[in-house]
């Protein structure tokens, strides 16, 4: 089981209040948020072995040289040498470091790579694996790494995890009329103002899913902008050719990376907390409570 993070420690932000303190008066919902969330997806699916996937770098540099505009509206301030700072509510910020302390004197596996978002961890983890793999993601984008013939299956929270939505290929060409490598073509056909992909102009959802189910991927698409014979319309040919640049660059971005250096790690899921002291302290520290308990107590024996 690998874990988008930060999507979920978002998602507890803002699901659990922020009435939710520490003892001397620091918010902690995210963190305990969190703690629930991975609680119940142990309960629920018992993984062999859990990854906390982390964003080491938000915005890769090299996704904005081919993209300028790529998560461009959530940059908080440029940092010289170092990724761009991203907008993040006051009071997640702190809770984020509270967040890979726990991780870490639990013995949970937190994985990032320098230059690469947790999406591009994810995508060479589902590479490596052996055995099926599910992602808990709040992300669309991840949709592409379903694969049935490899176990391979997105589950996306509907509400917080206790409702997920099982994504495998019968609910993707349902939704969507693609398989996962086609959701990439259909993602950047249609564009996403939420990561700064403008998409091709005059081409939604719906549209992006008829070119493909018509000519089969990308590829095809713009060979049937090259056929006269070809039964796009001369709006679609037109919008089409005009978006050649972006849509030279726009899979790369999309794409998640499956090759990413990453560090020596023990992915397996512990029995038992890894340094318990430490864990002990920042429970006392920050009034984990319940939370730390409901995790400690579906840990495999």
């Amino acid at each position: 089981m690998l874990l988008d993070t930060a999507s979920l420690y978002y998602r507890a932000y803002f699901g659990v209040p922020d009435s939710v303190r520490a003892p001397d008066g620091t918010p902690v919902n995210a963190v305990r948020g969190l703690l629930d969330f991975i609680a119940r997806l142990v309960h629920d699916h018992k993984p062999d072995d859990l990854v906390a996937c982390w964003d080491n770098d938000w915005r890769p540099q090299w996704r904005v040289d081919l993209i300028p505009s790529y998560k461009a509206h959530r940059v908080a301030e440029e940092i010289e040498g170092a990724p761009d700072a991203e907008e993040t509510p006051d009071t997640l910020s702190p809770q984020v470091p509270v967040i890979e302390e726990v991780l870490a004197a639990l013995g949970i596996a937190r994985v990032g790579s320098d230059g690469y978002e947790a999406d591009d961890v994810i995508g060479t983890l589902t590479a490596r694996a052996e055995g099926p793999v599910d992602v808990v993601t709040g992300d669309r984008d991840l949709f592409q790494l379903v694969d049935d013939a490899r176990g391979r299956r997105i589950l996306y929270p509907i509400k917080g995890v206790g409702t997920l939505q099982v994504t495998d290929e019968a609910w993707l060409r349902e939704r969507y009329g693609v398989d996962g490598p086609g959701y990439v073509d259909l993602a950047l056909l249609r564009g996403d103002p939420s990561d700064g992909l403008p998409g091709v102009p005059g081409v939604g959802e719906k549209t992006a899913a008829k070119l493909l189910d018509a000519y089969g991927n990308l590829a095809g698409i713009m060979a049937a902008v090259d056929d006269p014979a070809s039964k796009l319309t001369p709006s679609q040919r037109r919008k089409l050719d005009e978006a050649r640049p972006y849509l030279a660059v726009a899979p790369k971005v999309v794409r998640v990376a499956d090759d990413v250096p990453l560090p020596s790690f023990d992915p397996a899921l512990p029995s038992a907390p890894r340094d318990p002291a430490a864990l002990e302290a920042l429970a006392q520290r920050y009034g984990l409570g319940g939370s730390l308990q409901r995790l400690l107590s579906v840990l495999p024996d």
